[in-house]
């Protein structure tokens, strides 16, 4: 069956029928109202809702949700208590982890220092949060979204500390994402940074929403451990990144820009990218932004680009194609980015 734009009257193959955009039509402004019901419909099907513009603010992150007394925000792991914004589960958060040993198939390994010779025979604790601040309609892990509905699993930090040992190389924070429960991370942190043992690097992959005084937190986490903060950038154009994520990308690529300056001065901690080729959506010409902007913060700067296979809301869409990887391959080394790969080339087609 051919998906039709709701915009533009177009019919065809390569457009989400769920989002009800092509791929043209999706950078338009005009088409934000199409692109707001298409996220109502994705976060209603789990219990959670778009942001709200009464209440509280809460801060965390660049949805700058405003919450009702009683009420959680769109991420449904934070909620107005008595007027001050709190995770629903308190001191706990909605998270599990789980070991994968070295050298780890993650999307920054390949320039990773997780990948040397000292790391053989260790492993990597793989720290996994339920919930996001984003509501991509291709993700590819979007099981996450289970973990606000029922508030589960629950862990507290010092369960999550006592997971590390001796083999422990590096943690990882990852998701969905930690940006809605960061404060449960930093205290773990906290906790194994003050540990008479030697520490383990720790590292990141967010999709960098976070308020910037996090963010900054987070790459110094990773400074003094010797860790990675990896940002998956999504989309350059604005209006594209909503229609496929729900939120803007400002806050995104501010952070993304002011860690590459920071990172710039601290050789101790590594900032790495990574981009899904949504086929139609995601093309070359957007990948060539999204490397520009990448190469403008640091040409140097470690650059996966990630194949596309269907999934949660965009079924509907095809593999990304070998050639569709090469061509955007190399209009990142264009763009003026020294290191970029393929990092799952074995869903290519």
């Amino acid at each position: 069956m051919k998906a039709r734009c709701e915009l533009c009257g177009r019919e065809g193959r390569g457009i989400s029928s769920f989002l009800g955009l092509c791929p043209g039509c999706a950078k338009k402004p005009e088409a934000r109202e199409i692109a707001k019901e298409a996220h109502r419909r994705s976060l209603e099907d789990f219990g959670l809702g778009l942001p709200g513009t009464a209440g509280r603010a809460c801060g965390q992150c660049a949805n700058n949700c405003h919450v009702d007394e009683g009420s959680r925000g769109t991420c449904g792991l934070r909620m107005n208590d008595g007027g001050l914004i709190r995770p629903v589960v308190g001191e706990k958060a909605v998270v599990d982890w789980y070991y994968d040993p070295l050298p780890t198939n993650c999307v920054a390994a390949w320039a990773c220092p997780a990948n040397d010779e000292l790391a053989r025979g260790k492993k990597n604790l793989a720290v996994f949060f339920y919930g996001c601040t984003f509501d991509c309609l291709f993700c590819q892990n979007w099981h996450h979204k289970e973990g606000p509905r029922h508030l589960s699993p629950q862990r507290t930090v010092e369960q999550l500390v006592r997971a590390v040992d001796k083999n422990t190389f590096c943690i990882c924070f990852f998701g969905g994402d930690p940006t809605p429960q960061l404060e449960y991370a930093f205290r773990a942190s906290d906790l194994l940074l003050s540990r008479a043992e030697e520490s383990q690097k720790v590292c990141w992959e967010t999709n960098g929403s976070m308020a910037p005084h996090l963010a900054e937190e987070m790459l110094e986490i990773s400074a003094r451990t010797g860790g990675t903060v990896k940002f998956d950038l999504k989309a350059f154009d604005e209006n594209l990144h909503y229609a496929l994520c729900g939120v803007s990308n400002k806050r995104t690529l501010d952070n993304f820009r002011r860690l590459g300056k920071r990172a710039a001065e601290d050789k101790n901690t590594m900032l790495v990218a990574s981009t899904l080729l949504v086929p139609g959506y995601v093309d070359v010409d957007e990948v060539f932004q999204i490397a520009s902007f990448i190469a403008e913060v640091g040409p140097e700067i470690p650059y996966s680009l990630l194949a596309f296979h269907p999934d949660y809301a965009m079924t509907d869409l095809g593999i990304t194609t070998s050639s569709q990887a090469r061509e955007a391959l190399a209009v990142s080394m264009k763009a003026g980015l020294k290191r970029v790969r393929i990092g799952n080339a074995h869903l290519l087609i």
